[in-house]
């Protein structure tokens, strides 16, 4: 019976953490739209408008100023909850097409779980082998260039 009531709570779970994901998807993606937009605009311009009404008081501008930080800062956690999937599959999909590729280097599927050390260390590797490409390049151009 515990296994059984463990079992459901995880399928609870994913199925809230599904929910979360459409919502933060769908919310994201409308964040992004020219209606959101003009709907904040229209929010500023009656909180503007509305400023001699209310004699352009304290509680006037805490109105405004705690519903942007309010709506900002629950806005930045579902847009990053959507950047952080779609980062994920990019990486997934390129380490396939690394993976499928014959004279790709496989040790670089998943190398954004390395260390920042060890990712440096790569990057000087490419460097190097950057450089040594602009010296062959040049060693061509002057062999073309003196026949």
């Amino acid at each position: 019976m515990g296994l059984h009531i463990v079992l459901r709570m995880a399928n609870n779970s994913k199925s809230t953490e599904k929910g979360f994901h459409v919502f933060a998807t769908q919310a994201a993606n409308w964040v992004g739209t020219k209606w959101a937009f003009l709907a904040a605009l229209l929010t500023i311009l009656g909180w503007l408008l509305s400023g001699p009404y209310f004699h352009y008081s304290d509680t006037w501008q805490l109105i405004i100023n705690t519903g942007t930080t309010v709506v900002t800062f629950l806005v930045v956690f579902l847009i990053q909850n959507t950047q952080n999937r779609d980062a994920r599959a990019i990486h997934l999909k390129l380490d396939e097409i690394i993976k499928s590729i014959d004279k790709a280097h496989n040790e670089m599927i998943d190398i954004e779980h390395l260390s920042d050390a060890e990712l440096q260390l790569l990057a000087d590797k490419y460097q190097k082998v950057r450089a040594e490409c602009d010296v062959r390049s040049q060693r061509k151009k002057t062999k073309s260039g003196s026949q």
